[in-house]
């Protein structure tokens, strides 16, 4: 049985190189200090209007775009529910995807799964031979852009590619730690439904989600006798158009917060947002190179989580801790009892940048004696 720990006042202060949460800036988190006001408000429409279409601007998406209180496993749950029937085709490479997976059979969905060592990549020639050896006619193949458990970026635009040729099977993106950071083009490449949390590329305090809904997945959604009520397509996008707003009562401040953000990521651009996460990636990985291994298959390497081989044996926790303790910097484990110790993970996303990441890694090297 968990205990009560009350929570204090006087933690240090420590920057975040995890897989997300993020480092957030200052007067980001002062927006959502605002005074509180209703969510049936004309001000409510102006706040949820501004950052619906100031995400779709910066994605480069003509596609509908949802954005709820709440995490990103919530679509990740719902798009199973608006749009399998029954079979469901889920490429699984790592803890997230095998989570999708999961997730559709407590959903009662028959889940076929094309499966991989974790550190390997979903490849589209796989795809292809298992859509067309299969007998089954799946509703829907979900896949992981960015697998953080492992360091592993799929390749979803040529995966999509492949899923497009089948107009009667809607393609899932689960995009959490990826979308914001790693660009994508969205509408160009048959990605039906592609979901994230605010908390790890977009730089925000955790507690939304944003979706992006394609016009076909809309309409298949509706043609459906079951559907999410909470994350239902049909339900937000069409409250949406008629008032501009939430169907539910959204985390105002967090949405504040979120406009403020938006505006910077506009001001920066996507693609130059992509180039600068590239090039954190691949210091991250030189350096790694130098003093470890790299964990995922070369070429399919994540370019917001770097999965890094302990090669050298040190020991993670008590690293983890040593750095945290005299440098006021956080880094992470491997996911799971499986890598716990076998890897470690540095997140360079969000609002970091060559020179913090540098930061960190001379920690690393100072204190493990690099």
């Amino acid at each position: 049985m968990t205990n009560k720990r009350e929570y204090r006042d006087d933690y240090p202060d420590e920057t975040l190189y995890i897989p997300g949460p993020t480092e957030v800036r200052e007067d980001v988190i002062e927006a959502m200090c605002e005074p509180m006001f209703g969510h049936r408000m004309d001000r409510m429409t102006d706040l949820y209007t501004t950052i619906v279409e100031d995400t779709a601007e910066f994605l480069g998406t003509d596609n509908h775009v949802v954005v709820l209180t709440g995490s990103g496993t919530g679509f990740m749950e719902s798009s199973i529910l608006n749009l399998v029937d029954e079979n469901v085709l889920c490429t699984t490479c790592g803890s997230f995807s095998e989570r999708q997976a999961d997730i559709a059979e407590r959903l009662g969905k028959t889940v076929d799964t094309l499966a991989y060592e974790w550190g390997t990549a979903v490849k589209p020639e796989d795809v292809r031979e298992a859509l067309e050896a299969s007998e089954t006619d799946y509703d829907v193949v979900t896949c992981v852009m960015n697998e953080s458990s492992t360091g592993v970026r799929n390749p979803i635009e040529e995966i999509g590619d492949v899923v497009a040729e089948y107009p009667d099977t809607y393609f899932v993106v689960d995009a959490v730690s990826a979308l914001g950071g790693d660009y994508v083009d969205i509408d160009a490449h048959g990605i039906d439904v592609i979901f994230t949390s605010v908390q790890k590329a977009f730089a925000m305090p955790p507690g939304l989600a944003v979706c992006v809904v394609s016009e076909d997945a809309y309409e298949r959604e509706v043609e459906k006798e079951s559907a999410s009520w909470y994350g239902g397509f049909q339900r937000t996008i069409d409250y949406y158009e008629r008032k501009g707003q939430t169907h539910s009562t959204p985390a105002i401040p967090i949405m504040l917060a979120y406009r403020k953000q938006m505006k910077y990521m506009l001001e920066e651009g996507h693609e130059a947002r992509d180039e600068r996460h590239r090039e954190m990636a691949e210091y991250t990985r030189e350096w790694a190179r130098e003093h470890f291994e790299m964990f995922p298959e070369e070429g399919y390497e994540s370019r917001t989580v770097s999965c890094i081989e302990n090669a050298r044996g040190i020991d993670v926790a008590e690293t983890i801790a040593a750095v945290s303790e005299e440098y006021g910097m956080v880094f992470s484990n491997g996911y799971g009892s499986a890598l716990g110790e076998r890897t470690f993970r540095i997140g360079h996303m969000g609002e970091h940048d060559v020179e913090s990441i540098r930061a960190l890694t001379d920690a690393i090297e100072d204190v493990a004696g690099l």
